[in-house]
């Protein structure tokens, strides 16, 4: 049986594709090693000078934003809403915590 190397049939996938990286993977990845609190700072700046190399220049986002709030800082009444609804109607809330909801909700409205 011949070999099959002697054959002129292109392999599909190169050898090199598996253990070159996709420099979107890498990208994402500094960037959540910024973003890891569990980090050390030295780590954190090389990730800033790789995603740099890539052209990628990344700030952190602010970790004091919230985004369940509004540009100008208040949250959506209509989120606040749902979450007490769903704080009433959960059976792992204590009655007392159900009631507190039931007031917020009533003063919202």
């Amino acid at each position: 049986m011949a070999d099959m190397d002697d054959y002129d049939i292109p392999k599909e996938v190169p050898a090199s594709a598996d253990t070159e990286r996709d420099p979107d993977s890498v990208v994402r990845g500094h960037k959540a090693a910024i973003n890891n609190p569990n980090i050390f700072d030295k780590a954190k700046a090389h990730s800033r000078q790789v995603l740099e190399t890539y052209g990628e220049p990344y700030e952190p986002s602010n970790p004091s934003q919230k985004t369940s709030s509004n540009a100008d800082g208040k949250k959506d009444p209509g989120n606040v809403a749902r979450g007490l609804k769903a704080s009433i109607s959960n059976p792992g809330v204590s009655d007392e915590a159900k009631q507190r909801a039931q007031e917020k909700l009533d003063a919202m409205q």
